[in-house]
């Protein structure tokens, strides 16, 4: 695990540092500074981009992790992946004439409600398109066991141009429309940047030669695009109903919630970046116990990190909504919501890496468009009658069945199994502090009594969780701190 914590530890720090300005942007800039239309208008832009991007990335990004490792030599691997980089284009090609011939009906029909989308339509291929490549050239970096630098672009590099478009619309540098196209402006910024990294790393010989195990990478390939696209539904598609349904502004308020919510995630998105290859080795490299072990690991580190996270979201979730404007306020019910949900998926560890590199991926991705379905039909249901409410209900229930499923068919299928009776433990833990701590008030300006809540809640929780060695890999961080500096518990 020293890598895996190494660069995890680096991501985690990076993801949150980004998650820290991101917040900043999310909770007072793009309210204040855009308003709940541009705002909303915005959000959608960029969750249709990354609904369509696996489309783009005709799942490279994860076919370049997968079978790089398989290849002996180092000609094999140069071939690999110049047809990882280039063959997306061709892709691209038949995807424009598609979207060229249908444009105006495609517009229609997203527009309807909201007819403010229809102006910015064309910006949501190209930031796809970026994004798509972003991935590839991340994958690109990742396999070489660089994860760090790509990982900063995005989570930390997107949010700081984010901030300075903001800062410039506020100094009337830009209008509202303007801002929108800087956006896609970030976009291409960070792929263009990433790609030269990627490079940098390993350095390109581009070739047009097509791989000899061809079949088996395309076949993958067509999987993870339609996986690609499961998730992202799961992920994003709740933000394109609401638009379909509900005046733009919602998307906006919505936003705000998920957002929160969100950052209990962030262990998982930093810890997968390095974890997915070392994963594929295992399991190319047939060593099922050092493979169960990670599992494990895996697991139980980010239930304990992602658990502290959720606990100072949901115990100071009434004051941070009072920095927000009042008609962003009814979303803390969506904040407990799509937060459990993510929790869930966060406990599984390193479940999606196994799941992609085994040859049952094509079940489990037959279950997930089962669940997209679902998801789709309980958001029909569900947001004409509760709103954003029915939305977040609707992601709570699909993503939940669909990782018991994904959890259940590893189990059965692999005899791999994450949970261990310290998974027990811990979610005890953080339940008893959350009852300890969310009723409890302090009588200060927002930001202090939330400082001094969460200070309280990390002492508390840091401390039990160590007394009970709930993660020996976390303890081990903790006495390397705490013997730098002379301490002893």
């Amino acid at each position: 695990m020293g890598i895996v914590l190494n660069q995890s530890f680096k991501n985690t720090i990076i993801t949150y540092i980004g998650f820290a300005i991101g917040a900043i942007n999310t909770l007072y800039l793009y309210p204040v500074f855009l308003g709940a239309t541009y705002y909303a208008l915005t959000n959608y832009i960029l969750s249709a981009a990354n609904v369509i991007m696996p489309l783009f990335a005709i799942g490279m990004q994860n076919t370049l992790v997968k079978f790089y490792s398989q290849y002996k030599t180092e000609e094999e691997r140069e071939e690999f992946l110049s047809f990882t980089a280039l063959f997306p284009v061709l892709m691209c090609i038949p995807l424009g004439i598609i979207g060229i011939f249908f444009f105006d009906d495609i517009t229609a029909f997203v527009s309807k409600e909201n007819p403010v989308v229809k102006e910015f339509m064309l910006l949501i291929p190209f930031i796809g398109i970026c994004m798509a490549y972003f991935e590839i050239f991340y994958a690109w970096a990742r396999v070489h066991m660089h994860s760090v630098f790509g990982n900063f672009i995005k989570e930390v590099g997107l949010r700081l141009f984010s901030t300075v478009a903001l800062i410039g619309l506020y100094l009337h540098w830009i209008t509202l429309v303007q801002f929108v196209y800087v956006t896609a402006g970030i976009y291409f910024i960070a792929f263009i940047v990433t790609m030269f990294y990627a490079f940098y790393v390993k350095k390109p010989k581009f070739q047009i030669n097509i791989p000899k195990n061809v079949k088996d990478v395309m076949e993958y390939t067509f999987f993870i695009i339609l996986s690609g696209s499961v998730a992202n539904l799961l992920l994003d598609g709740d933000k394109l109903m609401l638009n379909q349904y509900m005046k733009i502004e919602n998307i906006a308020y919505y936003s705000v919630a998920t957002y929160i919510a969100l950052v209990i995630s962030v262990p998982s998105r930093a810890m997968h970046q390095i974890v997915y290859p070392i994963t594929a080795k295992l399991m190319h490299e047939n060593k099922h116990d050092e493979l169960n072990l990670l599992y494990k690991k895996t697991s139980i580190n980010l239930q304990m990190v992602g658990g502290f996270v959720m606990l100072c979201i949901f115990v100071n979730i009434s004051q941070l909504y009072e920095l927000v404007p009042k008609e962003y306020s009814g979303g803390i019910a969506v904040v407990f919501m799509i937060g459990l949900s993510k929790y869930f998926d966060l406990i599984l560890g390193n479940n999606n890496a196994i799941i992609f590199n085994t040859k049952y991926y094509r079940m489990v991705l037959y279950l997930g468009l089962l669940l997209v379905f679902l998801t789709i039909v309980l958001n029909m249901i569900f947001i004409p009658i509760f709103g954003i409410f029915g939305s977040a209900f609707a992601t709570l229930l699909s993503i939940t069945l669909y990782s018991i499923a994904k959890l259940l068919f590893v189990v059965k299928k692999l005899h791999l199994y994450p949970f261990t009776k310290e998974t027990v433990y811990s979610m005890l833990l953080t339940f008893a502090l959350f009852l300890v701590f969310y009723f409890w008030e302090f009588p200060f300006y927002q930001l202090i009594s939330i400082a001094l809540k969460s200070i309280l809640v990390t002492i508390l929780y840091v401390y039990l969780n160590y007394k009970f060695n709930i993660s020996p890999d976390i303890n081990k961080v903790i006495d390397g701190l705490l013997k730098k500096v002379g301490i002893k518990i």
